[in-house]
């Protein structure tokens, strides 16, 4: 006959499961020291690219590229007024028409009253400019409507050029807008 073997009786569950949970809630009371922080990570700050440098410009300034920007026509209370210039920024270069004064105003962005040089297929003449005392600032020269220039710079081949000592030059394209203000001035 085969003898069964027997084990000793088993504990209660019940005292059992009551002292593990006791146990657990000490454990979970107890504070526990706070972890620290993660390692700082160094700020990684990528390079300022290197300026491109400007290519040299060609000898002949009729192959230039040109500025970049667009030219607006405008009419207001003194006239009208033509704006050269990229159109997220303040124009570059401005022709005015006044009527009351009858006169042209010929404006570059800038402060400083050196000779301004304005050379187109026909004629190269250098302007004495002031400043206009205005935000932004701009220098400017008066014209006479009927100075040979506006139409020079009108009808120049494809652009004409707005020169000035230490400042990079400006191939601005011969659109209509510039006539269109000298004409304004003229009537």
């Amino acid at each position: 006959m085969m003898r069964i073997r027997s084990f000793p009786p088993a504990l209660p569950l019940r005292p059992l499961l009551a002292l593990t949970l006791a146990l657990g809630s000490v454990v979970a009371c107890v504070p526990q020291p706070p972890s620290p922080p993660p390692p700082a990570r160094p700020r990684v700050v990528a390079p300022m690219p290197a300026p491109r440098p400007t290519p040299p410009l060609a000898a002949d300034w009729r192959d230039w590229p040109v500025t970049p920007g667009t030219w607006v026509y405008r009419r207001d209370d003194r006239g009208s007024i033509a704006l050269f210039g990229p159109a997220d920024r303040d124009a570059l270069v401005t022709l005015r028409c006044d009527r009351a004064a009858r006169r042209v105003y010929l404006s570059k962005s800038g402060t400083t009253a050196t000779l301004v040089t304005i050379r187109t297929s026909s004629i190269t003449r250098a302007l004495p400019v002031q400043p206009t005392g205005g935000t932004p600032a701009y220098v400017a020269v008066a014209l006479d409507p009927r100075d040979p220039l506006l139409d020079a710079m009108g009808f120049s081949r494809g652009r004409f050029t707005v020169e000035q000592a230490g400042v990079a030059p400006l191939a601005i394209p011969a659109w209509a807008e510039v006539e269109r203000v000298t004409e304004d001035c003229r009537g």
